[in-house]
């Protein structure tokens, strides 16, 4: 069986490229097919992998100015070819869906949402985009179009999560299985150190994440916050943040989880689909406190509203706004006695990698028995 995994661009790992590393591990036989690969960008299981890309690969720093190019994507990945492959899974969020396959071969996506940049938090991205933002206002009903047009290709769609599966409902009129991302829990693990007195934020700085917010919130709270990552906004946070906001820029993994496991709690103040880092800092038994819309929804568990036969992980809160953050850390401050590692630690349990692995392998073996086909898995997969 000739398998292709198809993902919209390697530029770096994020929580998407989370998802396809595990994909690449457990089908280690296939191809990957990509807008444009920046090597070195991702980790050692999707760098070792076949990887074929599409002619914007060659446009110059292309790494850098590929969000501009949102109008040719479309053509780019029907150009990629694959219709030589008899599986094809694709791992999407833009226009990774849309890659032409043989009429006779299965098409799984694994959709981590319909097309952000059309569909949601439009204007975020427009101001993102600069003065080529008109362009994309311009162009956004052909775009919807073949996003819902493009959807038409695939036969199969696995959505992150419910909230994710509704939009797939919304926006293509199409029904979804729901497998929430991979949390690697041997790796993200609790440590036998104290809490310190600090805030941490892990985030890509861009408008959408309300990092701004959480800036204006902890000048007025006092307390000390942790930035740990990048993006397009940095020089201007770090320019209008006051002395207790302190930047970490990029970091690795390791200097990651040891934030997690000593700071006082995870700040999560944007609306993500789905959002594997609360999650991550969970498995470190760090509590959370989160805007309470989208993923967070599915992943924190409310100190006034415990589920799902879970105890309380962190806060959910809104609106979203500078005041209802502050309210948040306060009534956290308050009732944090409540919120036991042990129970985060637990919570994050039920998104593991083998459970994601479990799920995931069913549904294929499944979808590939009705077309008398089966799929040679990877026996075990390595973790790091």
């Amino acid at each position: 069986m000739r398998i292709a995994l198809v993902h919209d661009w390697l530029t770096s790992m994020r929580g998407g490229e989370k998802v396809l590393s595990l994909l690449c591990r457990l089908m280690p036989q296939a191809d990957v097919l990509t807008l444009l690969h920046v090597p070195g960008s991702c980790d050692r299981y999707i760098e070792r992998m076949a990887i074929r890309t599409s002619g914007l690969n060659d446009w110059p720093a292309i790494g850098r100015t590929y969000r501009h190019l949102l109008p040719l994507m479309p053509l780019a990945i029907e150009q990629l070819d694959a219709t030589g492959y008899d599986l094809i899974v694709s791992s999407s969020h833009c226009v990774a869906k849309g890659v032409i396959r043989a009429p006779e071969a299965l098409h799984v996506c694994y959709c981590h949402t319909p097309m952000r940049y059309v569909w949601a938090q439009t204007s975020a991205y427009d101001r993102t985009l600069g003065p080529s933002g008109w362009a994309l206002r311009a162009l956004r009903p052909y775009l919807r179009a073949w996003d819902r047009r493009s959807a038409g290709h695939v036969d199969c769609f696995i959505a992150n999560s419910r909230n994710v599966a509704r939009r797939i409902a919304r926006c293509y009129n199409r029904s979804a299985h729901v497998i929430c991302p991979p949390i690697d829990t041997e790796f993200f693990t609790p440590a036998a150190s104290d809490r310190e007195a600090f805030y941490l934020m892990v985030t890509a700085l861009a408008p959408y994440k309300r990092v701004e917010q959480a800036i204006d919130a902890f000048a007025r709270l006092g307390r000390k916050l942790v930035i740990i990552g990048t993006g397009q906004l940095l020089a201007k946070l770090r320019q209008a943040a006051p002395p207790n906001i302190t930047f970490m820029g990029w970091v690795d993994d390791e200097q990651v989880r040891d934030a997690y496991r000593r700071c006082r709690a995870l700040v999560f103040p944007g609306e993500e689909d789905f959002g594997m880092t609360p999650l991550e800092a969970m498995a470190c038994g760090c509590p959370v406190i989160a805007y309470g819309a989208g993923g967070a929804l599915e992943t924190v568990v409310d100190i006034d509203s415990p589920r799902d036969g879970a105890e309380a992980t962190g806060v959910l809160y809104q609106p979203q706004t500078v005041d209802g953050l502050i309210a948040a850390v306060e009534r956290f401050e308050r009732r944090c006695e409540r919120l036991q590692p042990k129970d985060a630690v637990q919570w994050a349990g039920r998104f593991s990698m083998e459970r994601f692995a479990e799920r995931f392998k069913r549904l294929l073996d499944e979808l590939l028995a009705e077309r008398g086909m089966t799929l040679r898995w990877s026996d075990s997969f390595d973790r790091r």
